[in-house]
This record gives C-alpha cells, structure tokens and sequence, in this order.
C-alpha cells in the first residue's frame, strides 16, 4: 500500500527520447511525493481547499474564496481555520432557522384541525398540536390553547389552564394573553405534563410499556395493533388493563366483571362483545366503551376512568369523581401510569354530558 514507507512504486516514465529510458524506480512513497518542489505540493493542497470552498461555502466573502495561497504553511492552517468556523456558523444558521419553522408548522397544523380547514374538524388533535408548539415556546400556540381551555373548546373549561397558557404568551409579550390573563385567574401550580420536557423512551407524550412476560408482550402488541381503529391512545388502554386484570384474559371478579379489561356483562352488551374471555373481543370491546367515555367527558382523563370504574352515572350524580374509596383509588393508578390529565376524543361518537359543565375540577393530590 502507499501508506507503507518500503513499498517500492514503479513509474513509467517515457522520456523525450530513448536514452532517458522506459522506465525509472522510486524507492518509497515520501521520495516520490518529495520529487515535487514545494511550491507545487502547497499550490496543489491550495487548490483543493479552494475546490471546498466554491462547493461548500458558496456564502462566504469573495475576497476569501479568491485569496491567494501563501506559502507559509502556518497560513494556510489560519486559513483552513477560519473556514470551518464559517461552515459552524452556517450550520448554526440552518439550525436556528429549523428550530424557529418547527413551532409554526405546527401552530398552523393545529389551526387547520381547531377550524376544519382543509382537514377533518379535530379538537382533541389540534390541543395536541398547540401543546407541542407551545412547549417549543411558539407563543401564538400559547394563546390559542390558553383560548380553548377558557372557552372549553374540545376539552373540558378549565380557567386555570387556561391561565397557565396565557400567562406564557403574556410572558413573551402578548397584549391580548394579558388582557385574558387578568379574566382567568390564577393558573395551575404544576406544569401542564405536555409542557415538560420529553424524556428518552416515550411515545407520544406517555412512557413507553414495558412488559415483563410474554403474556404482556403478547397483550401490548394487540392492544396497539387495534387502538389506532380507535383513536385511543394504546397506552391508556394498557394503564386500564393493568389495573383491572394485571393482563389476566381470565380474569373474573366477585361483581362478573370479565376479561382483560373487565366488561360487565351489560358492556359486553352495549359493545357487541359476544366472548369477553376472548383477547381481541375483551379488547375491542374496552378500547369502544373509552372512546365513548372520551367523548362523553370531552377528553377528561380522570373522569373517563371514574366513569369506568364506577359508571358515567355516578360521575354524572356525583358531578365529578364519585367519592368511593376503591374509584378515587383507581383514577390515581390510571392518572399514575398514563401521566396524561386529557385526550383527544372524537365529537361525533356522543355528544357530551350535561353534568360537565358543573363539573368539579379534581387535582391528583386531592385524590387520596
């Protein structure tokens, strides 16, 4: 190889005429590139750091990018210095510019989906889309979810929230956040979970399942298989079944709730579920009366899981969290492993219950 300082390299050299002969031998590679004057191996490494330039860095200055080469190979080191720090800077740019573009792309994606423009209505969808723009500190997305959660637009009226997100637009500058600010209240102590920072691992905005035996595995491949069909988020639906079964499709408890997910016979019913101790039947069967539930209570995360606890008729008469001591227990578990306090919901499945207007707000603290 080349690199290699004994290799002898044969050069065919023809010569102008035959007394120079066919053929002359360098003995190493160093020798044959030091048959080269100086000047030339520093104008050849020259032209190529010139070649990068007129590729590379077309926005540099002409003046840099028509300078002469000098012969010092400390300059040439200065120079070939100043050009990857242009390149850094350049690079710095299109990030900046890629961090900036994100946050909106995402705003306008959530306006389409809050207004149905050019896309099916979806106000659960566009929260969702607000929320990430509004973590990336966009504040027209700040403003607009503060808006929904004030006037209960695809979730529940929450003033508080609605503080929360305003006051963040206000922050950076928003004369119309502050004016809503001041008609809202106080915002809420904790950060909203979609505001916080996303660790490694998770999906969505929940950490990722991990199950611990091939019967989990099994269950949380069907269960994301099927919920997409849904539009619940799979997660949940594993947050339920954990604390229903424990992933038991066998399970049967002392009320003849059944299965996976623990239908009583008249959700079975409801639901069209024929065999409840059947996986996929269990599953469905669950994964349709959430997203009733999800409707029924505009995306309220602890409601929907008081209501499955429970029923949608205790948390209508109770107007809120029922206070049983088994279901304040379990929306707990649910809020715990779903870390979600709201979800998307599709409007059309069932308009939503009287009561919730007149629902009472309950933070996980208060649960105990």
């Amino acid at each position: 190889m080349l690199s290699d300082p004994q290799t002898v390299i044969s050069v065919k050299h023809p010569g102008r005429n035959a007394q120079e002969g066919p053929e002359r031998r360098l003995t190493t590679f160093s020798q044959a590139h030091q048959t080269r004057p100086r000047s030339f191996r520093l104008e050849r490494t020259c032209g190529a750091i010139r070649g990068v330039f007129h590729l590379v860095a077309a926005g540099l200055s002409r003046s840099s990018r028509r300078a002469k080469c000098s012969a010092n190979p400390v300059s040439l080191m200065v120079a070939v210095f100043a050009m990857l720090m242009s390149f850094g800077a350049l690079a710095q740019a299109a990030d900046s510019d890629t961090s900036l573009a994100r946050p909106v792309a995402l705003r306008k994606q959530a306006i389409a989906y809050e207004h149905g423009e050019g896309v099916p209505k979806d106000p659960g969808r566009a929260i969702a889309l607000y929320c990430e723009a509004a973590r990336l500190g966009d504040a027209g997305a700040q403003f607009n979810l503060g808006w929904m959660y004030a006037n209960g637009r695809g979730v529940g009226r929450d003033d508080a929230m609605a503080a929360y997100f305003f006051r963040a637009a206000a922050a950076q500058g928003d004369e119309h956040a502050r004016d809503m600010l001041r008609r809202v209240g106080e915002p809420v102590a904790r950060t909203p979970q979609c505001m916080r920072e996303r660790a490694l691992g998770q999906i969505g905005v929940v950490r990722e399942f991990v199950a611990t035996s091939a019967g989990q595995k099994k269950v949380a491949d069907l269960v994301k298989k099927l919920a997409p069909e849904y539009r619940v988020n799979p997660h949940l639906a594993l947050a339920v079944i954990r604390t229903e079964s424990n992933f038991n499709a066998k399970a049967q408890s002392p009320k003849n709730a059944q299965g996976l997910m623990q239908l009583i016979p008249e959700t079975s019913a409801r639901f069209n579920v024929k065999k409840p101790f059947d996986p996929v039947q269990n599953i469905r069967g669950g994964l349709a009366y959430l997203r009733w539930l999800l409707a029924y209570f505009k995306g309220d995360v602890a409601l929907v899981a008081a209501a499955y606890n429970a029923g949608e008729g205790a948390v209508d008469r109770h107007r809120g969290i029922p206070p049983y001591a088994e279901t304040r227990a379990y929306v707990k578990r649910i809020l715990q492993l779903f870390q979600e306090d709201a979800h998307p919901y599709d409007a059309k499945v069932t308009g939503p219950s009287p009561e919730l207007p007149r629902m009472r707000k309950v933070g996980l603290a208060k649960l105990d």
